[in-house]
């Protein structure tokens, strides 16, 4: 990196620290004129002499002590910033541990990483899909760094960075009978064949804590651990699904899927979280990467907004 100090305090430091124009030029690979041109044209701007010259080589004049003391500090001072130069860089290259959610491999997860890479090229990532349950226990193992995940349940070890919550409804074909619905009861909802998520998900606990009715015998169900098989049945149009707006947020930006919140007095919002392993910082690379993470899903949920306000 070049130096930000002038060439001429620069000169003029060396000289002092040398004795003299000579032992400075070999010590810096300069020609002895260079430096002593320098010198002589610093002097005349300043109109003051820097060195005596006498016969062993050069002595500093009070003049010159005073330059060469504001040299040495602008040294010190273009080394904190080289320092912090490269702290900055730093903090750009890095491995960072992510656990996410089967949605967002189709929604807003692409956008993260492109996004990544184009801004911080140095940022390898390692992004593993799984549960709420499998994300906390890998931010407590110390197998993962961040975590994006649903209805995170709160724990003493993890520490939640940003979190959104998001109303609770369900999700139909655009020609379903439903679609036109602003707002359905679960009345209304289990009139109609329900793909169901499987049970290592948030949204199908609370399905059976509070609704415990809809398993009942007799109802048309299928349930899977594929939340894109439930969308697809669901964009079928002859079955409706249980999930959150960024959960199908991709299928309702396309118009493929209509979302329609459930009005029962007492449903429960879903939450959408950024958290990380309470008991130790996060590093600067995962600040990035956690906020990069925060910044595209509330991009994603403002355009699912904005699609559902037309």
């Amino acid at each position: 990196m070049p130096s930000l100090v002038p060439a001429a305090l620069r000169y003029a430091d060396q000289v002092a620290r040398s004795g003299s124009i000579q032992r400075a030029a070999k010590e810096l690979n300069v020609a002895a004129s260079a430096i002593n041109r320098q010198i002589i044209q610093l002097e005349g701007i300043l109109g003051v002499p820097l060195f005596e010259r006498v016969a062993r080589g050069m002595r500093l004049t009070p003049a010159g002590d005073a330059v060469v003391t504001l040299a040495r500090r602008w040294h010190a001072d273009e080394r904190r910033a080289a320092a912090d130069l490269q702290q900055l860089q730093g903090i750009h290259q890095g491995h960072v541990r992510i656990v996410a959610m089967d949605s967002h491999v189709n929604g807003f997860l692409p956008d993260v990483v492109q996004q990544l890479a184009r801004e911080h090229p140095r940022i390898a990532l390692e992004i593993e899909i799984g549960s709420t349950d499998a994300a906390g226990s890998a931010l407590i193992g110390g197998t993962a760094d961040i975590a994006a995940v649903f209805n995170l349940s709160p724990r003493r070890e993890l520490h939640v960075l940003w979190s959104a919550e998001l109303p609770f409804g369900c999700v139909v074909a655009p020609h379903h009978p439903l679609a036109r619905e602003r707002s359905i009861s679960m009345q209304e909802a289990v009139a109609y064949p329900i793909a169901l998520q499987s049970r290592a998900l948030m949204i199908r606990r609370y399905l059976e804590t509070r609704h415990g009715w809809l398993f009942t015998e007799g109802q048309k169900v299928v349930e899977t651990n594929s939340l894109q098989l439930v969308k697809s049945l669901a964009r079928s149009g002859d079955y409706i699904a249980f999930t959150s707006e960024l959960d199908a947020a991709p299928e309702l930006i396309d118009g493929s899927l209509t979302f329609i919140p459930v009005r029962d007095k007492g449903a429960e919002p879903q939450t959408v979280s950024i958290a990380i392993d309470g008991r130790k910082p996060i590093s600067r690379i995962g600040r990035i990467v956690a906020q990069t993470l925060t910044d595209n899903i509330q991009r994603t949920l403002a355009r699912v907004q904005l699609e559902r306000s037309l």
